[in-house]
């Protein structure tokens, strides 16, 4: 049998073949990432005498070419856990870390775990562009937070007080706010307190009808009384407006491509068969939904829900040594991060809403009941919910399979 051992980076690929007992077939070459090269390497590897596997981490998105060419030239590609590569073979005081090194480690670790390794199936285009939308929308809202905080320095110095006018959410077409239009229009107290209150009601009424907001005379009386009661401490100049309508259509850029991923996040999720099922869990919309399927992916592929559990790093694992055993345990946090997120996100909507009538909840208000850690019960929660997420996703997809579907990991 031949392990292939490859260690990934970006562009470029080291390739290192072993076989058991120490023997090495090929010393470890570097192999670049254009189609030429990779077909020559599927060729080569296919002309080994004996069973061959293909091992490499599953690290980002540089493995992915090498990992669907070699799956196309009818090879057996396994994508391992990062984590399981660095922990093995950790047997020398002397550290060596080179991409030769980590090739070998890679091929010595298939030929430990050969009966172990689990064929890579690649998720399906629809799973993939929802995962990038989705990773996409939460760097846009990190953004979108630091914007609007600068924003809020800004204009707490030409028009204290402006984002508190108005509570209005975020239109769902565009992802415009009504105090961040508001305040490109009337960016300084000088441009309300300048004017006579039936003015700015006039200026306000016409403002309010050219951008799509509902006009109310009581509101604008409150925004002119708010205006004139504050001072500013920079005064009325272009300067100070060129700085403020800058910040605003930065802001309102990013909240404009934050509502087109979301819709298209929508549209891809609607495609995946799971979506009807998870469109009625309690606390997921059409933003968690997504997210939740983009980063759980196929159920299918979970031999159990405890995996699924494991898959999000919360399990909390057993620490023992002699007579001492530990009973505040951590979970281990080797899953996802985003996952966990949006999971604690469904937590927060569980909390704030109390339905009574969801066995997660009731879960999670017994654990707080008992004096658990906001951490703890909002984990335990977590882990329960993913595990009914599980049981009706699953019988949800297999109600109509006569066969049983093929689990990999």
């Amino acid at each position: 049998m031949n392990a292939v051992g490859i260690d990934v980076s970006k562009g470029k690929s080291m390739v290192a073949i072993m076989r058991p007992f120490g023997e090495v077939v090929a010393s470890p070459t570097e192999v670049a990432h254009t189609d030429g090269e990779l077909s020559k390497l599927a060729v080569s590897l296919k002309s080994l005498e004996g069973e061959t596997k293909v091992i490499m981490e599953y690290t980002g998105h540089y493995f992915h070419p090498i990992a669907h060419v070699l799956r196309e030239a009818g090879l057996h590609v396994c994508a391992v856990h990062a984590k399981l590569i660095h922990d093995y073979g950790n047997n020398s005081i002397r550290k060596v870390k080179t991409d030769k090194a980590d090739a070998v480690k890679i091929a010595n670790y298939g030929l430990s775990n050969w009966l172990e390794l689990k064929e890579y199936v690649p998720a399906d285009d629809v799973r993939r562009m929802l995962k990038n939308f989705t990773r996409q929308y939460e760097k846009y809202g990190k953004m979108k937070t630091m914007l609007k905080n600068n924003l809020i320095a800004l204009t707490d110095q030409t028009f204290p007080g402006v984002n508190e006018l108005f509570t209005s959410p975020p239109r769902k077409s565009d992802g415009h706010e009504k105090w961040l239009d508001f305040a490109l229009k009337f960016w300084h107290c000088g441009c309300v307190c300048a004017i006579t209150p039936k003015v700015f009601s006039e200026r306000y009424q016409r403002w309010c009808k050219k951008e799509g907001y509902r006009f109310s005379q009581a509101k604008a009386d409150d925004i002119y009384a708010h205006a004139c009661s504050h001072v500013p401490v920079t005064p009325k100049n272009e300067s100070a407006k060129l700085l403020i309508t800058q910040a605003v259509k930065q802001l309102n850029a990013v909240s404009e491509s934050i509502a087109v991923v979301a819709g298209e996040m929508k549209l891809l999720a609607e495609m995946l068969p799971e979506h009807p099922v998870v469109s009625q869990f309690f606390g997921v919309g059409d933003i968690l939904g997504p997210q939740l399927m983009a980063e759980i992916g196929d159920v299918l592929r979970f031999q159990k829900k405890g995996s699924l559990v494991c898959f999000a790093g919360l399990e909390a694992p057993p620490y023992q040594s002699g007579k001492f055993e530990s009973g505040d345990r951590n979970i281990s946090k080797k899953g996802s991060p985003h996952l966990r997120k949006a999971l604690f996100q469904v937590m927060s909507c569980y909390l704030q809403n109390s339905p009574a009538d969801e066995p997660v909840y009731r879960f999670l208000d017994r654990k707080r009941a008992e004096g658990k850690h906001y951490y703890s019960y909002m984990t335990a929660g977590c882990a329960k919910f993913l595990r009914i997420y599980y049981a009706r996703v699953k019988e949800y997809l297999t109600q109509d399979v006569p066969e049983q579907q093929p689990i990999y990991m």
